[in-house]
C-alpha cells in the first residue's frame, strides 16, 4: 500500500496516515470480526482496498464477515492496553463509517490526500485490493 500510494503522488504524511488506518482496521477485523464467507462456505479472508477519487480524497476500507457488535469508538481507561484505534482514526480522518452488506461489514475511512485533483495522475481511481487469508501473522508487508 505504501509504495502504491507514493507512486501516485500522495503526500508522505497522508501515506503514513493511510498505513496507520489500514493497520488499525485490519487489527480490528481479526480481533472482533469473522472471516468473509462466500457461497455458504468460509474462505477465512478479510478484504482491504483503497482508492483515490477525483477530489484528492483517499478512501481506505476493510471488509470482514462482521462481529457481535457494530464498530464504534471505545472509551478505554487510562491504563487500558487497547481500545483507542477508532478514536485515532476519528481524529485524523475527514470521515469514516460502517457499511453493511450481505454477510459482510465494511469499515471505510476517508483521508484528504491533496487539495488539487491535478496533483495526481489519471490512474488514481482504484489503487489496490488485497484479500488476506487467516492466519495473518505478518500483514506488515502489505502496509
Amino acid at each position: 500500500m505504501r509504495d502504491g500510494l507514493r507512486t501516485t503522488g500522495v503526500p508522505d504524511a497522508v501515506v503514513d496516515d493511510a498505513v496507520l488506518v489500514l493497520s488499525e482496521l485490519l487489527s480490528n477485523a481479526y480481533r472482533h470480526g469473522r472471516p468473509l464467507s462466500r457461497d455458504g462456505g468460509s474462505d477465512d479472508a478479510v478484504r482491504a482496498a483503497w482508492r483515490m477519487d477525483e477530489y484528492g480524497r483517499l478512501t481506505v476500507e476493510v471488509t470482514d464477515g462482521g462481529g457481535p457488535t457494530r464498530p464504534r469508538p471505545a472509551t478505554p481507561s487510562v491504563t487500558a492496553r487497547g481500545g483507542r484505534g477508532l478514536n485515532i482514526i476519528n481524529a485524523i480522518a475527514e470521515d469514516w463509517g460502517v457499511r453493511d452488506g450481505f454477510g459482510e461489514v465494511t469499515v471505510w475511512v476517508v483521508l484528504v490526500a491533496g487539495n488539487r485533483p491535478s496533483a495526481f495522475p489519471e490512474s488514481r481511481t482504484r489503487l489496490g485490493t488485497y484479500e488476506f487469508a487467516e492466519p495473518l501473522d505478518e500483514f506488515s508487508e502489505f502496509l
